[in-house]
């Protein structure tokens, strides 16, 4: 799991499994690796980061919610859908 550093509290929840970017601070400057390191991950997430405030626009998950729950998840998912077909990522069956 890739996260940002506003997330440090999710390592106690999923040990092994959070990539969490290096800090910088006064007493420990990061190295050029680091920098590499962190430049990496930070391009990894950002594929996830766009797509996320893509469903943003559409307000559904901003808002409250106030219609039919049952419904939700059906427009939650078209929402998805139409991200998808967007960015070209069309499932074919």
């Amino acid at each position: 799991m890739k996260i940002d550093l506003g997330y440090v509290g999710m390592q106690k929840f999923h040990l092994g499994e959070i990539e969490i970017p290096k800090k910088n601070s006064k007493n420990y400057k990061l190295t050029d690796e680091d920098k590499i390191e962190n430049k990496e991950k930070a391009s990894r997430r950002i594929f996830i980061e766009h797509i996320n405030a893509k469903i943003k626009t559409f307000q559904i998950l901003k808002q409250k919610y106030r219609n039919r729950r049952k419904r939700y998840n059906l427009r939650v998912n078209l929402i998805c859908g139409l991200i998808n077909f967007d960015r070209g990522m069309m499932v074919v069956k």
